[in-house]
C-alpha cells in the first residue's frame, strides 16, 4: 500500500509503503469497490435498505443467532449490547484490559448508567470461572446487581481457546448471568482456534463482530443475537445516533468481506510470526507473536526513536510505548513484510 504520513519530529512526509499500526487502516480493493457501487439502497433507520439487512441476516445466520444489527463502530456495538443487557444501575463483570473496559472511554457508564467490574486475565487472555463466581455481587443493596459477563476473543492478538471460554460463559450462566462476546477480531479467532463461526459464537448470548479491522471493510460492526435482544439494540442504536439511511453501500462492503475476505487472515497470522522470527534474531528486545499482531518492546528503550527512524524507510508504526504493537492485515504483502524487515535490520544493524 502506499499513503504519506506527515511526522511529528519534522521529517518531511514520506512515502509510507508498509503501515503496520493496526488492522483498521486496510483499504477496500476494487472488487470491494466494484460492490460498493452496486449496492442497492434503502432508508436502513425504516428497514427498507436491502444490503443492510442482508447482511445482518447472513452473519446472524453464520454465527447461529437470530438476528443481526448493523452499527456504524465497534465501539457502539458493544455499547448498544450491554445497554440491551443491562439496566441502569446494573454491573458488567470483564476483563481489566478488555476493550470495554479499557478503550471505550467508559461509554457503558457515562451513557448506560452501567458499572464496570474488571477481572486479571488468565495467562491465555480469558477469565477464570473462580474469579468470575467471586466478582457476583450478592443480593445486597448496597451493591449493584451482577448482570452481564462480557468476554474478548481475541484480546491483545491471543485468541482464547474454546473450552477455557466455555468455562467462564458456564460460570457466568450459572450465577444468572447473560454472556457477551466483543469479537472485533472474531474471525482471526475462528481462524487460529480451527473452529467453526457457531462454536466459538455459540458460547455468548451476543457477538459483535467487527468488519472494519482484519476484514478490510472501510465502517462498520454487526451486532448478533436474540431477536427480543436485538429489537432493543436497535432502539438503543437510535437513541446513541447510530441509525444510518442508504447505508446499504457500506453493508456491501461487509458482505463482500465475508464473502472473500475471511480466508486471507492465515496468511496475516503466518506473516506475523515471520516478523516476530526476524525480530527474535535480531536479539534487540523481547518479542511475543499472536495471530496477526507482534508485540516488541526494545531493550534499548528506543520505541520513540524507532518510528521515526522506520518512517524514513517507508514502515509506519503506532507508539511510542514500552511495548510496541505491529499488525499485519491484507495491505501488507510478502513485499511490504521484506520491506519492513529490512528496515528493522539496518535500524538494528542486523
Amino acid at each position: 500500500m502506499s499513503v504519506y504520513a506527515g511526522m511529528n519530529d519534522g521529517t518531511a512526509r514520506l512515502n509510507i509503503l508498509c503501515d503496520l499500526r493496526s488492522d483498521t487502516v486496510t483499504r477496500p480493493d476494487a472488487a470491494m469497490r466494484q460492490a460498493m457501487a452496486a449496492a442497492e439502497v434503502g432508508d436502513d433507520v425504516y428497514g427498507d435498505d436491502p444490503e443492510v439487512n442482508r447482511l445482518e441476516a447472513e452473519l446472524a445466520e453464520m454465527l447461529g443467532k437470530e438476528a443481526g444489527l448493523f452499527l456504524p463502530s465497534g465501539t457502539q456495538s458493544n455499547l448498544v449490547a450491554v445497554m440491551s443487557h443491562c439496566g441502569r444501575g446494573e454491573e458488567v463483570i470483564l476483563g481489566r484490559p478488555y476493550h470495554v473496559f479499557r478503550y471505550e472511554a467508559a461509554g457503558a457508564s457515562v451513557l448506560g448508567s452501567v458499572a464496570l467490574s474488571p477481572l486479571d486475565l488468565t495467562p491465555s487472555g480469558g477469565l477464570s470461572p473462580e474469579a468470575i463466581r467471586n466478582a457476583v455481587q450478592p443480593d445486597d443493596p448496597h451493591h449493584p446487581v451482577s448482570r452481564l459477563l462480557s468476554l474478548e476473543n481475541t484480546t491483545g492478538g491471543m485468541a482464547v481457546p474454546l473450552p477455557e471460554t466455555r468455562a467462564a460463559a458456564d460460570a457466568a450462566r450459572a450465577a444468572g448471568l447473560a454472556v457477551h462476546l466483543d469479537g472485533a477480531r472474531f474471525f482471526n479467532a475462528v481462524t487460529a482456534l480451527g473452529c467453526a463461526p457457531g462454536d466459538l459464537a455459540g458460547i455468548a448470548d451476543t457477538v459483535s463482530v467487527c468488519l472494519s479491522k482484519g476484514l478490510g471493510a472501510p465502517v462498520g460492526s454487526v451486532l448478533v443475537g436474540p431477536k427480543d435482544l436485538i429489537a432493543r439494540a436497535r432502539r438503543h442504536r437510535k437513541m446513541l445516533g447510530g441509525g444510518m439511511r442508504q447505508a446499504g453501500v457500506l453493508a456491501a462492503a461487509g458482505r463482500h468481506a465475508l464473502a472473500h475476505n475471511i480466508a486471507g487472515l492465515a496468511a496475516d497470522h503466518t506473516r506475523a510470526r515471520t516478523l516476530a522470527a526476524a525480530l527474535t534474531a535480531l536479539g534487540a528486545g523481547r518479542v511475543r507473536q499472536a495471530t496477526n499482531m507482534v508485540f516488541f518492546a526494545p531493550d534499548a528503550g528506543d520505541a520513540a526513536a524507532l518510528k521515526p527512524a522506520l518512517a524514513r524507510r517507508g514502515v509506519l508504526i503506532g507508539g511510542p510505548a514500552p511495548e510496541l504493537r505491529f499488525v499485519l492485515h491484507r495491505d501488507i504483502g510478502d513485499d511490504a513484510l521484506d520491506l519492513a524487515i529490512a528496515a528493522f535490520r539496518d535500524h538494528y544493524g542486523g
